[in-house]
């Protein structure tokens, strides 16, 4: 993952395109998910459903712009195309800045402000699946299966932007948008691109079920389609097959889990997170049944912040490092904060696991979402520098 240096240093942020994309990413993730903590807390009061902006803030301002970020700089290698312009990915990036600007201020201040915002992420991020279309119908690569998932992947994810604007609209489509949104754009997608890096990063040759990933999109097809109409039994059982059958092949590739490096083992942890948050969101599903409990969406956020941000971390860091010319390794700081990842996930948890036992412990709230923005600042404060500077650590 080396990368040519620019001279200068006023030309280097806009460089490559995961510099701008993950800055732009760690600042909307400070930003959302300080004002989604203040409204729900009744601090603030805004124009969208708090839990409305909390999705559509993370699945299109944060998420997307990591994804983007990564695929801008890597696909063309997985499919072996030529680079995506400067001139092209800038104007996404310019788009979906001003895109999360407006639908922030719209929150506050007008719906129909927020909606205009919306609608540019959702234009910005169609010209980002048809640049990626482009690269994998040009590349030269033997074999492209694992960039058609990405990419389909990719066609989900502007597909549930549409939801949700249909739904801002008035439609009734809310549960797809974010069902869709969710797992067969954000957590698929993250799994696509894992099942492809982690056991190459790892030196693991194990062969592949030939059809691993054709089983896995079914499954989570039909978790995106159970969940979005609620069907509590059809969820449970997909969510158990899924941990089934995931943890049983990634067991099989034999990944060497303990004694690696924390910039592998971090990814290792993140991808067995995986079949353990369907597992828990089974188990927590069932109990719901049968005792009527309100788990508050724990399999959801044992997913985000477990499986798909320790990845995304993960990769963020290596990439950051490597395409600044430097060895991609984590040291004492960055391991620090891998483990810290893993207390923001059992946070989240444990607030859960607080409304559903009636513990009392609301302060968990707090906590939770003030070890998210540790973690931002954190990271951000860490490889900013890195990012818009080239700067060695």
């Amino acid at each position: 993952m080396d990368a040519k240096i620019p001279d200068k240093k006023n030309d280097y942020f806009l460089s490559q395109p995961h510099q701008p994309f993950f800055v732009l990413a760690i600042a909307n993730a400070i930003v959302a998910m300080l004002i989604f903590a203040l409204a729900h807390k009744g601090v603030l009061s805004l124009e969208i459903d708090t839990a409305t902006f909390h999705s559509y803030s993370l699945i299109f301002m944060v998420f997307t712009n990591v994804f983007i970020g990564f695929l801008f700089t890597t696909y063309t290698r997985f499919c072996q195309a030529s680079t995506i312009g400067k001139s092209y990915y800038v104007k996404i990036l310019y788009a979906n800045a001003l895109g999360s600007l407006l639908f922030l201020a719209g929150s506050f201040l007008d719906y129909s402000i927020a909606l205009v915002g919306m609608a540019i992420l959702f234009v910005a991020q169609i010209f980002t699946l048809l640049k990626l279309r482009d690269i994998y119908a040009k590349g030269t690569a033997a074999n492209k299966e694992d960039p058609l998932w990405i990419l389909i992947a990719q066609f989900f994810g502007v597909f549930s932007n549409a939801l949700f604007i249909l739904s801002a609209l008035g439609l009734n489509v809310q549960n797809f948008a974010v069902s869709v949104g969710f797992y067969a754009y954000v957590v698929f997608l993250t799994f696509s691109v894992a099942q492809r890096m982690i056991p190459f990063f790892s030196h693991s040759y194990e062969q592949k079920s030939d059809h691993f990933i054709k089983i896995v999109f079914a499954l989570f097809a039909l978790k995106t389609i159970s969940s979005a109409l609620d069907f509590t039994i059809a969820q449970i059982l997909v969510d158990v097959l899924l941990a089934a059958y995931l943890l049983k092949e990634f067991i099989n590739w034999k990944l060497p889990l303990f004694g690696s490096p924390a910039i592998l083992w971090v990814l290792h942890l993140g991808l067995f997170w995986l079949p353990a948050a369907f597992f828990i969101s089974a188990l927590t599903e069932i109990a719901g049944l049968f005792a009527d409990a309100d788990f508050l969406f724990i399999g959801e956020h044992l997913l985000a912040i477990g499986f798909v941000t320790t990845i995304l971390i993960g990769f963020g860091t290596r990439v950051a490092l490597g395409h600044s010319g430097q060895s991609p390794h984590a040291d004492g700081i960055a391991t620090k904060i891998f483990w810290f990842i893993q207390a923001v996930v059992v946070l989240r948890a444990l607030y859960s696991l607080n409304v559903a036992f009636g513990w009392g412990a609301d302060f968990l709230f707090d906590a939770s979402f003030s070890a998210w923005l540790l973690l931002f600042l954190a990271w951000g404060a860490r490889y900013s520098k890195v990012l818009i500077f080239g700067s060695k650590l």
